[in-house]
């Protein structure tokens, strides 16, 4: 599983900040992930108009992480 691995923080205090994960099917590719990543993050902060995003990266996430 393909895991875009994102902090987003509260645009009025950005000491306040969460990690958050949207997660991508194993057909995604790494680098298919880093092509997506940004419409997707644009298009979670449209849904999310309090929050900014301050960092992201895409992963492979491990199997002894993904839910059972």
């Amino acid at each position: 599983m393909i895991e875009l691995a994102f902090v987003a923080c509260l645009s009025a205090a950005p000491e306040a900040c969460e990690k958050r994960s949207l997660y991508y099917s194993d057909d995604l590719s790494p680098r298919a992930c880093l092509l997506r990543a940004p419409p997707e993050l644009a298009k979670w902060v449209l849904d999310h108009p309090k929050y900014r995003v301050s960092s992201w990266r895409c992963r492979v996430r491990p199997a002894t992480e993904q839910d059972a």
